[in-house]
């Protein structure tokens, strides 16, 4: 179903913006609540001028972050923006410099240096994050001018949708003493059937997580194991997605036409250097030279582990795109180190990294003609 692959796809959708796809969503949602309330228990957020999925993940991963924010302070902005849009109604206008003044005069005692080039380059990003999202939009002015000179204005104006981006809590987070409270609020707080939270988290780790482990996550494995017939009669009839179940690893395969989604490969750089770096994996377990335990997974040290990356950047990356073969060495560990945890193919320890299954199941080379023709041409 379409309109619920572009739920799942969009953070927010604005009826001024896509008016036929909001219509259909609200023609056709009957057909597809039953899998969004009962199966992976979300709520739709449905008003006059934009509908709202509302995504939770069934496990917090490290990866989930907001994408290109590189540290705490850009989080702590985008809170602080979501309070100073509180009061702004639907299209009211505000400057560049009410923001700075609002996020400066914080309740957490915060401070900002709008003098330093890293703070104004912080709050850039956190201006895109807000205006992809549909927070605001950008009326007059190019925020990217305020990175050079800090006296630059640009004109915003609120979007009316920003109070709906945190959710609702029934019990009162001030009592709350860690981050997982939040996370169990429901479980732990509320009588609720067990059963029914089981199934959410399930469904939820299948759709938004690469793949659950049965190491990680045996509970949650066996459930996916006794239900799988289940399970992948809901995917493929809402979503046409297939479920493999593996003897250490469940993961869900979506159609090769589905666009849009954060999916691997894809048609970015690095994933032909993933690729790559997976089939060298592949070897060296085959060769023996990295060894795999009952749980088909090895660790490694993180200095080795580094050296298999370069060593496939010296053999491989003639065919890759100009970024990653011309790209700073430490550079291109990290984001192929990143990457690669995102997909959840390796667990970074601290001075180790784990091999993990899923590994096994994917891996890419060039075709022979192409080697071919590359050695002739050289």
């Amino acid at each position: 179903m379409e309109e619920l692959k572009a739920l799942l796809k969009s953070y927010i959708i604005l009826k001024e913006d896509k008016t036929e796809l909001y219509y259909s969503i609200k023609d056709n949602y009957k057909y597809f609540k039953p899998f969004i309330t009962e199966k992976l228990g979300y709520n739709l957020i449905l008003r006059s001028d934009f509908i709202k999925l509302e995504k939770l993940p069934g496990k917090p991963e490290r990866w989930m972050g907001i994408e290109n924010f590189d540290n705490k302070i850009e989080y702590v902005m985008v809170m602080l923006l979501l309070i100073f849009l509180e009061d702004k109604g639907k299209e009211e206008q505000f400057l560049l410099s009410h923001i700075t003044e609002a996020l400066s005069s914080n309740d957490i005692d915060e401070k900002f240096d709008w003098t330093d080039y890293s703070t104004r380059k912080s709050l850039i990003k956190v201006l895109r994050f807000a205006i992809k999202s549909k927070l605001i939009a950008v009326t007059d002015g190019d925020e990217d001018n305020f990175a050079l000179d800090n006296s630059k204005e640009v004109l915003f104006e609120s979007t009316g949708v920003s109070r709906y981006v945190i959710r609702n809590f029934d019990e009162d987070i001030l009592e709350f003493k860690n981050s997982k409270e939040f996370i169990l609020e429901k479980s732990q707080n509320h009588e609720t059937d067990r059963g029914i939270l089981r199934k959410n988290r399930v469904y939820r780790r299948l759709l938004l997580s690469p793949i659950v482990y049965r190491e990680d996550s045996p509970e949650d494995y066996e459930y996916i194991r006794n239900y799988r017939n289940y399970i992948e009669e809901d995917f493929n009839k809402y979503l046409g997605w297939n479920l493999h179940v593996h003897k250490n690893g469940a993961l869900l395969i979506p159609q090769e036409k589905d666009n849009g989604f954060y999916m691997f490969p894809n048609g970015k750089g690095i994933s032909d250097v993933m690729l790559h770096v997976l089939g060298e994996i592949r070897s060296q377990v085959e060769e023996g030279v990295i060894s795999l335990n009952e749980e088909d997974t090895a660790v490694m040290n993180k200095i080795d582990f580094e050296q298999l990356i370069l060593l496939v950047r010296l053999s491989k990356s003639h065919g890759w795109s100009k970024e990653f073969r011309e790209m700073t060495q430490g550079k291109y560990l990290s984001e192929v180190i990143e990457e690669l945890e995102r997909f959840s193919f390796i667990r970074e320890e601290k001075e180790t990294i784990k091999i993990l299954p899923l590994c096994g199941k994917v891996m890419g080379d060039y075709p022979k003609d192409y080697v071919w023709e590359e050695k002739n041409e050289g």
